[in-house]
Formats: C-alpha cells, structure tokens, sequence
C-alpha cells in the first residue's frame, strides 16, 4: 500500500460517509486474516496500516513461555532471553514479517475481506440511520422492481422493499417514480438492514390529512379510528374539540378540496369522513352510512352487534362486496351481523338512534338527570295557587259592573 490508497481511502469515506478510523481497523484485520491463511498458518499476526503513508507493518506474536506446547504461538524463555534481556514468562514478543511476502492469493483473500468489510459498514450505518424513523412518511424513489411484483425504493441512503401486500391495488410502479411511503418496519439481519415500506397502511392516510387539513395539524379535529382497504376505499372518524368547527366539513373543505387533495396522492381512493360517537351504538350506526340502519343490539364481551337494517336499505349496507360493513367493522372494532327486516323510514331510524342513545346515557348513569330535563321541556305547567286565587276573585273591574245601581 501507499499514499494513493489512503488518497483513495479518503474519497471511499466521504462518498459513502464511513469512518475512516473504522475502515482502516477493518483493513486490518482483513490483512490479518489473510496473512494467518495463507502466509503465516498457524501463527498470530498483527497489521498496522500508518494512516499518513499507507505503510504496513506486519507482526507475528509469540508468548515467553518456560516450556512450549505450541511452537507457531509460542516461545522458550532461553531463547526469548536471547534477544531481549528483559522479557519474562508471559510477555508477548513481536516479530516482524516482510510484506513481501504476501502472495497473489493472499492479496485476493484481502480485496474479498475488505469488500465484506465495507459493506458491512454500510450496512451499519444504515441501519444506525433508519432503526428511529419507523413509523415516519418518507419521500422514496421506486429503483426497481423483480418478478415476485415486490417494489424497491430508494430512501437516500438506504433501500426499502415494498412487497404486493404494502401496495395500493392498482397502483403502477414506474422506476423513477416519486411516492410517499410508510416506514413500517427497520430489522437488521444477518444480510444486512432490512426496511419495509408501505403504500396501503392507515397510518399514510393520517399522515396526508394532518399535511392537507389544517384542524387536523393543530388538533382542533381529531381522527379517532382509521379503516382502509388502500386504492379502492377508507373510513375516518373524526370529532372536534371545538363546538364552533364542523370536523366533517373541515376534513373535506370547500367543494371537497382537502379530501381531494388527499386521494390524489392514493390514487383516487374514496375516502368517507363519518362523525365519531362515544356511544358503540352510534358509532357502529354512523360507520355503516350512507346506509340507514335500525336498532342495534350489543354484545360488548364478544365485540359483537346486531344491526337490523330495511330491506331497502340491506344492499347499501353490506357495499360492494361486503366493503362497507367490513370497513364498518374494522373501524368500530366490533364483528357486525346485518339482519333484514322490514322497510325502515327516517323517522324510524331517528327513533331507533335516540332510544339507543338514551339507553347509552342510562346505562352509564346520566340518563336520570338528561331525561327528567327532556320531559320538562314537554310537560304542561301546573298553574301556582296563588295565580289560580287571582283568577278565581273578581278584578276591580268586574266588581263595579256587577254591583247594584246606587
């Protein structure tokens, strides 16, 4: 080695923003090895690379040892003593080896160590770069693609696979093509950093929304549950933490502006804003729209719900092979069993959603109260006593014209 190694060293480090300290100690110890196979078998070597002029300085160890058992590691004191005064039973004594010596194979077995050894490091260090940014949006460029339909996408530093299972049905990658990702999972193996990107995960659909609608950014709207079948349809509940802002129309925005800046970058998915509701039961109702539904019947512990929906109605309910409800069902968390029955009106459902709210606030203890102020809001008044009294005694006007002539 010389000067232009290092030089050339210099400009594999800064391009591939490795250490230099790193690669040299790895060079190192690929000359070891391939001196320990094929120069000096046997023996223990050390290489020491001067970091200024390429030298390297080859040295066999040996231990002092009073009586030899392993004569390519080890030493006789006599002998040790020989050629240093000072050495003493257990000391390691150097021996230096001409690297001339190194043979044509032994220079082949470096280039292989040294290439292992790099992309090692780079391996690293990608890996050191990505294992905190799961769970972020990045920007990638699609590199390449193979015949299992799995995706590459260049993130910077590092690639990432999407397999067809993290893609927008439909969607077509082109090499060069520009695209946000969802970082889903960062692994290191024994191949090297493993990174798995996604186009189909719920988490990009908030991500879009928080970039595209401001209440959503800031928190004023917030999105409580997310279900997605990517590039053919979603389901977001949102609510408001402000009672003067409309969470639904915020997310679509003006002429559907927002929302549609949104499918844009998921290829046209429809993307449906439903209004969040504490009570299950007005959750699963509202998650089941456009479709107009019935009573609902609850089973908390096994996460089922009864739905009763007209029969006019059935055919929205379930969507396009079975979409709606499954979205339905992804997003309430509840298993929803839809039961035929007879045509239902709005003011059935009205009905249906006011008892089962009512049923709601009773069963959590604040029905009592919220009933008792809804009835008083209909009853008819009791007339005071005192103002029946008044009604009852003569006005002064009444007096003077039932009284006798004088």
């Amino acid at each position: 080695m010389n000067k232009e190694f290092i030089d050339a060293l210099n400009v594999l480090a800064a391009e591939r923003n490795l250490d230099k300290e790193e690669l040299l100690a790895s060079i190192e110890e690929a000359l070891e090895q391939a001196f320990e196979r094929n120069v000096k078998p046997g023996k223990q070597i050390e290489v020491a690379v001067d970091p200024e002029t390429g030298e390297i300085d080859v040295l066999v160890i040996r231990r002092v040892v009073e009586e030899i058992e392993d004569p390519d590691k080890e030493i006789l004191l006599a002998e040790a003593l020989e050629l240093d005064e000072d050495v003493e039973v257990g000391m390691e004594m150097e021996f230096p080896v001409d690297p001339e010596n190194f043979t044509r194979i032994a220079v082949q077995t470096t280039k292989q160590v040294i290439t292992q050894k790099l992309r090692e490091k780079e391996r690293e260090h990608v890996f050191e770069e990505y294992k905190d940014r799961a769970g972020d949006v990045m920007t990638a460029v699609v590199s390449r693609t193979d015949n299992k339909r799995n995706v590459f996408v260049d993130l910077g530093r590092g690639e990432a696979i999407m397999p067809p299972r993290e893609q927008i049905q439909g969607e077509r990658y082109m090499v060069g093509m520009r695209l946000k990702v969802f970082v889903a999972k960062v692994e290191l193996s024994t191949r090297g950093p493993s990174i798995l990107v996604s186009r189909a995960a719920p988490e990009l659909l908030e991500y879009l929304m928080r970039q595209e609608i401001p209440e959503v950014a800031d928190g004023t709207v917030e999105l409580k549950a997310i279900a997605r079948e990517a590039g053919q349809r979603s389901k977001v509940a949102v609510t408001s933490t402000n009672p003067n802002v409309d969470p639904i129309g915020a997310c679509i925005g003006h002429r559907g502006s927002r929302i549609q800046a949104v499918t844009a970058e998921l290829q046209r998915e429809r993307v449906d804003i439903i209004s969040w509701d504490p009570s299950p039961r007005e959750f699963i109702r509202n998650a089941l729209s456009p479709a107009k539904v019935g009573s609902i019947e609850l089973d908390p512990e096994a996460g089922e719900a009864r739905v009763n929906v007209g029969s006019d109605q059935l055919s929205l309910a379930i969507g396009k092979g079975g979409q709606n409800v499954r979205l339905a069902a992804k997003l309430s968390g509840y298993k929803i069993d839809l039961v035929a029955s007879e045509s239902i009106s709005d003011l059935d459902a009205a009905m249906a959603a006011a008892a089962s709210r009512q049923s709601d606030l009773t069963a959590t203890g604040g029905g009592d109260q919220k009933r008792a102020a809804f009835d008083a809001l209909f009853a008819t008044p009791e007339p005071a006593p005192d103002a029946e009294a008044a009604d009852d005694a003569p006005s002064e006007g009444d007096a003077e014209e039932g009284s006798a002539p004088a």
